[in-house]
Order: structure tokens, then sequence, then C-alpha cells
């Protein structure tokens, strides 16, 4: 299970997703619908899963689903057995660190596993690509074509 909020998907997640697919044998990517601790997202659960499935469809042991519900339910529910988070730094850490607890303390069963990012993204957050596209900077090599596209059009509506 690789879970987020993907808004929105960046390289640097697809680097995550597809090194977890290199070494599950299944790989749910779930999007969180309704994020709590963020602000509203800019795309819908149903964009952010359709541009994941767009970046990996070639992966044929990935599945995009958005959900809903606790972390660990939606996990069971797939039958996950771990959890696999990107950390960037350690503000990512500190973080996951709480989340880990709560999850284990849910679900003693399923692990959460951390990968480090790759070192060309390891300053790169979906917060930083929106306020990029929101004063018009250059989102090349930060997420797949068609979310740039996509962000600078929904950013530009909501400057309107």
């Amino acid at each position: 299970m690789c879970p987020g909020t993907y808004d929105p998907v960046t390289i640097g997640h697809l680097d995550i997703i597809r090194r977890a697919a290199n070494v599950f044998e299944q790989v749910v990517v779930g999007v969180v619908n309704q994020p709590v601790r963020k602000q509203q997202p800019v795309f819908s659960a149903e964009e952010r899963v359709a541009f994941i499935q767009a970046e990996t469809q070639k992966l044929p042991n990935v599945q995009v689903k958005a959900f809903d519900t606790l972390l660990v339910d939606f996990a069971r529910e797939h039958g996950a057995r771990a959890i696999v988070k990107g950390l960037r730094a350690i503000s990512d850490f500190e973080y996951e660190f709480e989340m880990n607890q709560l999850n284990r303390k849910m679900a003693p069963d399923i692990e959460s596993i951390y990968m480090m990012s790759s070192p060309q993204y390891s300053f790169l957050s979906s917060s930083g690509v929106k306020e990029l596209a929101m004063f018009g900077g250059d989102l090349t090599d930060l997420v797949p074509p068609a979310v740039a596209t996509r962000l600078e059009e929904a950013l530009q509506r909501r400057r309107n």
C-alpha cells in the first residue's frame, strides 16, 4: 500500500511507487479522498487517480484506488501487509513516526516501510509544486506533463 494525497502527483511520488512495485508482488496506490491535515485539494480524487493510472499503466502489479477511511482499514480491505511511504527529510520522519505509532496500535499486523527519496527528488513536494505553479514557475521534471498542464489551468482559475 502506497498511500498519499498526491495533490498533485510528483515525479518523486512516482519514483517511490515504481520502486515499491519492484519490491512487492502487488502494490495498491491509495489516494486519500479527504485529507485531514492539509488544505482542500486542487484536484478531485478521481483526477488524482487518473493521473497516477496514466503514469503507472506499464506496471501490471500496480492498482490505484481512492479511499476515505482509516488507512489501516483500507490496507486490510485490500490484503496489504505493508504501508510504504517515502521520506525526504527529518520533518517527514517526525510526522511519519507519529502516524506509524498510531497505525501500529490499530493494526500491529501491518508493517510500515519507509523508502528514502532518490537524491534528485529529496526537495520535491506537492505543496512546493503548487506554489511554483501559482507563480508561473517551470514544472518540467517535477510532475508529469499532463499534470503540469491541468495544475496550471486549475490555479489560473483560482487566481481569476
